[in-house]
């Protein structure tokens, strides 16, 4: 339940800010640089190194990778279609694509299943969404935020020096090794100001009434994300022959809202910053009820 609080009321107080004008127009910005640069780093640092493989990671990263691929050609077609900018459309490919599947996840998920389904939630966003944030993540805002000409020397360069590629690198060296108790808790102390700062930041931007122009946009990263996905992971689940407790975890991590450090990515980025932040937060909103409909068509 305090998952859900923060949530909502950090994205209230970002609002709030945002309204009563006590930050400057920059703020924004600022605290997404922060978390890119910083929070995401650390959580990375923290997480990966603890990563252990067995048989029963195979469903969710399976799941995980083919509905994120699948939902890319889906974006990119339906941007095509209505012809969106290539600002829109890297924005999309990152906030329709990258789910919120920890910190959204795992609570409720918990709420729904029960602690013995989190081991499941875990493989699904360390071995898929976290590696994808870190790795296609870094690559789409690479490529759609370069306005001139770019070389595969240029996107790879960027790539390479991107701070949360850095730290994934670095942290699958580190696999298996235990930080010391120290080191743990100051990296515990930076990860965990990802959430409220990035939040704070989709409040900052966040616009009850969206122009005209964004509806559209807005519509389609919310039919993709909340309902193709999960579709396209029961698709999977059918054709695998896939019914147990891993799938349906499967299926509810696909259905979670859009993560919220990919809209930070994007604002950093420039991939149309107000779009991407009423993505996430709205979709987080209405997340609560789309992934409540699932449960009950799953059970």
């Amino acid at each position: 339940m305090e998952n859900f609080i923060l949530i909502l009321l950090a994205i209230a107080i970002g609002y709030g800010l945002n309204r009563l004008k006590i930050f400057s127009k920059e703020a924004p910005a600022i605290l997404n640089l922060f978390v890119i640069y910083i929070s995401l780093p650390a959580m990375i640092l923290l997480q990966i190194p603890k990563l252990t493989f067995s048989m029963d990671t195979i469903i969710p990263i399976v799941i995980s990778w083919l509905v994120m691929t699948i939902s890319v050609f889906i974006v990119l077609g339906v941007s095509r279609f209505f012809n969106f900018s290539k600002e829109i459309t890297g924005s999309l490919l990152l906030v329709s694509i990258l789910t919120n599947s920890s910190f959204m996840g795992i609570p409720i998920i918990n709420a729904y299943m029960g602690e013995s389904a989190l081991p499941y939630v875990l493989v699904y966003d360390q071995l898929g969404t976290f590696i994808a944030l870190a790795t296609y993540g870094t690559f789409i805002a690479s490529y759609y935020s370069n306005k001139s000409e770019i070389s595969f020397k240029i996107i790879t360069m960027k790539v390479l020096t991107f701070p949360p590629f850095i730290s994934l690198v670095i942290a699958l060296f580190l696999m298996g090794v235990e930080f010391n108790v120290t080191i743990t808790k100051v990296l515990e102390s930076f990860a965990s100001t990802i959430v409220p700062v990035a939040l704070v930041a989709v409040g900052l931007q966040l616009q009850l009434k969206l122009p005209k122009e964004d509806v559209k946009p807005f519509s389609v990263a919310l039919i993709i994300k909340l309902i193709i996905a999960p579709i396209i992971a029961f698709g999977i689940c059918l054709i695998f022959g896939w019914n147990n407790q891993a799938s349906i975890v499967s299926i509810m991590e696909a259905a979670m809202a859009p993560m919220i450090t990919a809209g930070a990515i994007a604002s950093m980025a420039g991939l149309a910053p107000r779009l991407s932040s009423a993505i996430v937060g709205y979709g987080i909103l209405i997340s609560f009820l789309t992934t409540a409909v699932v449960f009950r068509i799953l059970v």
